[in-house]
């Protein structure tokens, strides 16, 4: 049983460096879309295409990375000591530090 939480941290980091694609595309729908008619967000001036091309790719790229993410985690989070919600929890934190790392850094 793993007992200490850094490998599923290590875990999580290194899939949150391909994951900022998906959690891109998820922003960029979101804010092209319901964020926009919200007035949150500025609606991108060439995206006139409407939401069915974005959704042809971004439904296919995020479920592919959600199943990996989840195909990976679950083995781990069984043999770990820590607690379902604490576990879940680091690793979807761990998951974003990529994504975090390269907002700061622009």
């Amino acid at each position: 049983m793993v007992r200490h939480w850094s490998a599923p941290l290590l875990l999580n980091v290194l899939l949150g460096i391909p994951g900022v694609v998906p959690i891109w595309l998820l922003w960029y729908v979101a804010a092209n879309g319901p964020l926009a008619e919200l007035d949150l967000t500025v609606r991108e001036p060439t995206e006139n295409d409407g939401m069915l091309p974005w959704l042809l790719i971004v439904v296919p790229v995020v479920g592919l990375f959600g199943l990996l993410w989840w195909l990976a985690n679950s083995p781990l989070r069984r043999r770990t000591a820590l607690a379902p919600r604490a576990y879940w929890s680091l690793s979807v934190v761990a998951l974003l530090v990529p994504t975090i790392a390269l907002f700061i850094n622009s």
